[in-house]
């Protein structure tokens, strides 16, 4: 008996959690978690993997930047790491983003910052930065418990939602990014938000079975 084809392991699941995948806006690669690796998956042929496993923790999230030549992985420990997208995957940054688990990050549509929300363990929940030197470009104010999702508006001028544990959507303009105002329309855990390709509208979901979508402009 040999050995035939070996394929990729599926993404990791966790009761209570969805999982996180995300594509390349250059290829037909998809990316998600498994443990301490990131998975980059080939969609027309699923025998082309890679496997970034640099992580110290089991990783939680991974998305590439807009023009497909970076990717940002975050973990359970609050690290953020960028790395190249192809050959060796060779380490770009690594910024400590949240004293605990990242639960979601984006890249803004100009590929220069990023956004991370998770568990802040007490700190902050939200933290948006430059992606080549990690300093701040906002202050997230509004949420008292873990923000679960989080999405940046893909045209200008760039905005900020995010939605999390205590039924809120909140909304920031800037960059800098300032609290704006929440929504609370959920009765329960708002569990992802994402934006429209063409930034006018952006919908949640949350565990109390609704979907909301809003205008991307007056959030309402």
């Amino acid at each position: 008996m040999e050995l035939a084809e070996t394929y990729a392991c599926v993404p990791s699941t966790e009761r209570g959690r969805g999982i996180l995948i995300s594509g390349d806006p250059k290829s037909d690669t998809i990316l998600y978690t498994n443990g301490r690796s990131v998975v980059i998956l080939d969609l027309n042929n699923p025998l082309n993997v890679s496997i970034y496993g640099e992580h110290a923790y089991p990783a939680t999230v991974a998305r590439y930047s807009p023009n497909g030549e970076w990717i940002a992985s975050g973990d359970v420990s609050g690290m953020v790491r960028i790395w190249g997208a192809h050959n060796d995957h060779v380490l770009k940054k690594e910024f400590k983003v949240l004293a605990g688990r990242i639960d979601d990050l984006q890249w803004s549509a100009d590929g220069m910052r990023i956004v991370a929300s998770g568990d802040g363990k007490g700190k902050s929940l939200v933290r948006a930065f430059m992606w080549d030197s990690g300093s701040n470009v906002g202050e997230f104010d509004g949420h008292s418990r873990r923000v679960l999702s989080c999405a940046i508006k893909p045209t200008r001028p760039f905005r900020i939602v995010t939605c999390g544990e205590d039924f809120l959507v909140n909304f920031y303009e800037g960059p800098p990014f300032k609290f704006k105002l929440s929504s609370r329309e959920h009765s329960n855990f708002v569990n992802c938000v994402r934006f429209a390709p063409d930034g006018n509208k952006f919908i949640t979901v949350s565990s109390d079975k609704k979907g909301i979508i809003y205008d991307g402009k007056t959030y309402f």
